[in-house]
């Protein structure tokens, strides 16, 4: 009888690509108004991106979904008042918006994220993608590092119009296995790895974005591994799937 397939799903962006670029980009085109405020570039950056991040979420749940990078624009303004900017089109321009956007096409792969990829590959495992973002950015960033990752094995939220974390996200990617076969889902996101668990994936988490995996707050996540980097993750993947 054929071996049962590994499969392994792997979140993109915070997982492999760290938001570093975004965040320099922020700091060359607004760095100057941001600090005016006592704003730091990545404080910024990081309230924006999660604003965005639960904005898109709850217009998913509630049947309007938006692809993330148009919510991402439409409260960029919303977010510099948030963040104490009492007239924030005075600081900053739709040109800049648009610029700062841009940042996330710069996002680079984190270290270790290629090695982990070939190490996984090595030990029969076939490597996917399931993203927020869109398939072409989310592409390129595997493209500039030299990495290999067919389009075909890129699963983005806008195909199905359901946003992670709800679960029919994550079921419309698990369900593209066979019944017998290994499935796992790998994420810096501790909420996206708990998810991922509760249709069948078996989890995985790394350190490198989050830092602090939280277990209080994520107390039913059923996680099999966490490690500090992508490499030790995949290591510690491979030796669970003997």
């Amino acid at each position: 009888m054929p071996q049962p397939t590994k499969h392994i799903v792997f979140d993109v962006v915070g997982t492999c690509v760290s938001f570093d670029a975004y965040y320099q980009r922020i700091e060359s085109v607004l760095g100057p108004q941001l600090h005016h405020h006592t704003i730091t570039a990545q404080h910024f950056g990081f309230t924006w991106q999660t604003a965005a991040e639960l904005e898109f979420t709850f217009l998913s749940i509630s049947g309007s979904y938006k692809p993330y990078k148009d919510v991402l624009r439409g409260i960029f303004y919303r977010t510099l008042s948030l963040c104490g900017v009492a007239e924030p089109r005075q600081i900053a321009t739709d040109e800049q918006r648009e610029q700062c956007i841009e940042g996330y096409s710069n996002l680079e792969l984190r270290p270790g994220c290629k090695e982990a990829f070939e190490y996984l590959r090595e030990n029969g495992f076939v490597v996917w993608c399931f993203t927020t973002g869109d398939i072409q950015r989310v592409s390129s960033y595997f493209e500039r590092a030299g990495v290999q990752m067919p389009l075909e094995n890129i699963v983005t939220c806008d195909e199905g119009g359901v946003a992670k974390p709800a679960l029919a996200a994550y079921e419309s990617v698990y369900k593209r296995f066979g019944v017998e076969d290994v499935k796992w889902f790998a994420a810096a996101h501790l909420w996206d790895v708990a998810a991922a668990t509760k249709v069948g994936f078996r989890g995985a988490w790394s350190a490198v974005y989050e830092k602090e995996a939280c277990l209080d707050v994520f107390s039913d996540a059923k996680l099999e591994v966490l490690a500090d980097s992508l490499v030790d993750m995949s290591r510690a993947i491979v030796d669970k799937s003997q």
